[in-house]
């Protein structure tokens, strides 16, 4: 993940529950595999599985369908917790919009 998001600038760590968030924040109309969200975080999938039960436990994904062996992902919208860290990003998104507009006209 080089490019960071404002999400992930603004928090100033790359912790990877973080990302996984970041991720799905992100990429929210889909359902992802293990492997797609540990790709699309850009975490191993070994890092994914070690922080997967804190995932699942507090509610953030839940399972759509399975497709193969392959079981799919998508953000708990519904959760209370997930709902904020969604307004929360799209708070950063709009305090950084100006000072990106005036760093892509200074640029361009």
């Amino acid at each position: 993940m080089e490019n960071a998001t404002l999400f992930m600038e603004f928090f100033g760590t790359k912790t990877p529950v973080l990302k996984v968030l970041d991720f799905l924040i992100d990429n929210e109309a889909f359902d992802h595999s293990k492997s797609d969200i540990a790709r699309g975080a850009g975490i191993s999938r070994a890092t994914l599985f070690n922080i997967w039960k804190v995932i699942e436990r507090n509610g953030v994904v839940v399972a759509t369908r399975e497709v193969g062996r392959a079981r799919m992902y998508k953000l708990n919208k519904k959760n209370p917790i997930v709902k904020k860290f969604m307004e929360l990003d799209d708070v950063i998104a709009n305090h950084c919009a100006p000072r990106a507009e005036n760093e892509m006209l200074i640029t361009v």
